[in-house]
């Protein structure tokens, strides 16, 4: 019987110069957070590379090694430039081959847009002993290696390949939070958060302060995996604030 109380983790490397020049704003980090939470993994670290082997490989085998799981988003088009599929053959030390399966795939996709040339051959490369990740929206589909997940980096196309993988992949229970806000200086609260998320195990209260109408406000983020829990501590933060002269604004401000 799996142990849902065991935190699951998986990390994520968006890969792509264009990501680290600014020239394109990554959507895939909040999306697939989210997906991730649904399934009961917890993403814990983001790192973003450059389309250059080594830094890929140094990242893919650092956080492999870390995490259950490891999601890697861009660099498998049909370019020159895309080399995500090789460097992470390398860090995983076995040859890049073509998947029968996913060649077919693409001959049947391309076979009413111009027929499957040597460029879009390139998206049928897989590290050796990889198995495929279907892909509704554009005929590509992503690839699955032990515990690493390659995946497109537009953001649509990655939807998809999220929405094939769900359910299929072991974890706990979903992180579940709850919002409050406050009229309040976080300075001068910051004790009354420590104790209250001390005396609710299980429960992490997040801190979010802000200048709005010109004054001071904080919103409050509270998780647990425990829904009862959760209620117990946002009642009980609640109460604590109200009684220190605080109201408080169910859902944030």
């Amino acid at each position: 019987m799996a142990d849902l109380n065991r935190i699951w983790t998986a990390a994520l490397i968006v890969i792509g110069d264009e990501i680290l020049s600014g020239r394109t704003q990554d959507k895939n980090i909040a999306q697939i957070a989210s997906w991730l939470n649904v399934q009961g993994i917890r993403l814990r670290e983001v790192r973003v590379v450059p389309d250059v082997e080594a830094a890929i490989v140094e990242a893919v085998n650092a956080l492999r090694a870390r995490n259950d799981y490891l999601f890697t988003t861009g660099g498998i088009g049909p370019t020159h430039d895309d080399i995500t599929v090789d460097a992470i053959a390398a860090a995983l030390g076995v040859e890049v081959e073509v998947h029968s399966e996913a060649r077919a795939v693409l001959e049947g996709y391309y076979a009413t847009r111009g027929g499957l040339t040597e460029a879009r051959l390139r998206m049928a490369r897989v590290p050796a002993g990889s198995s495929l990740i279907e892909n509704r929206m554009s005929g590509a589909p992503g690839i699955r290696h032990g515990n690493v997940f390659i995946m497109a980096g537009v953001p649509h196309i990655t939807a998809g390949m999220l929405d094939s993988l769900t359910g299929t992949l072991e974890g706990g229970l979903p992180l579940l939070s709850a919002q409050i806000g406050c009229w309040v200086a976080e300075s001068e609260i910051s004790d009354l958060l420590g104790r209250t998320e001390k005396d609710h195990e299980g429960c992490q209260i997040g801190s979010y302060p802000f200048f709005r109408e010109g004054r001071t406000g904080a919103n409050f983020v509270i998780r647990s995996t425990d829904a009862e829990g959760l209620e117990r501590c946002i009642a009980d933060l609640s109460a604590r604030l109200e009684a220190g002269g605080w109201p408080v604004v169910a859902g944030g401000i």
